[in-house]
């Protein structure tokens, strides 16, 4: 599952394990009052509530996060599928097609004159 896509929809992927677990513990929390009553069952929610408002939180701390990368990626036409598609750094996958690209010439396999034309960034 990791390491299978690009890097943006990593960033995003995690972002979204992150908001289903502070979801989860709050879940959690609210079972104890439900199942348990008192006031040790207050306690044990209040605190899994906070957890998983921290939880929560750093999702939408990583979702910010690859949304910022997101406006300064490279935009550039898959060779594969030849959609537009964004590329962190100088090696990523396509975000359609799982397809590894790359800006850097020398890291290239097996590459003609027209694909290499093929992978150039484009000019917006």
């Amino acid at each position: 599952m990791f390491g299978r896509s690009s890097k943006i929809n990593e960033f995003r992927l995690w972002g979204l394990l992150f908001t289903l677990f502070g979801m989860g513990l709050m879940i959690l929390g609210t079972a104890g009052i439900v199942f348990w009553g008192g006031s040790a069952s207050r306690v044990f929610a209040a605190i899994f509530m906070v957890l998983g408002m921290i939880g929560m939180l750093v999702s939408v701390g990583i979702y910010f996060w690859a949304g910022m990368l997101s406006t300064s990626a490279v935009i550039l036409n898959c060779p594969e599928c030849g959609r537009h598609t964004k590329i962190l750094g100088k090696t990523d996958r396509c975000m359609y097609c799982k397809t590894k690209l790359t800006l850097d010439p020398k890291q290239a396999t097996d590459l003609d004159e027209d694909e290499l034309e093929a992978i150039k960034p484009i000019k917006s």
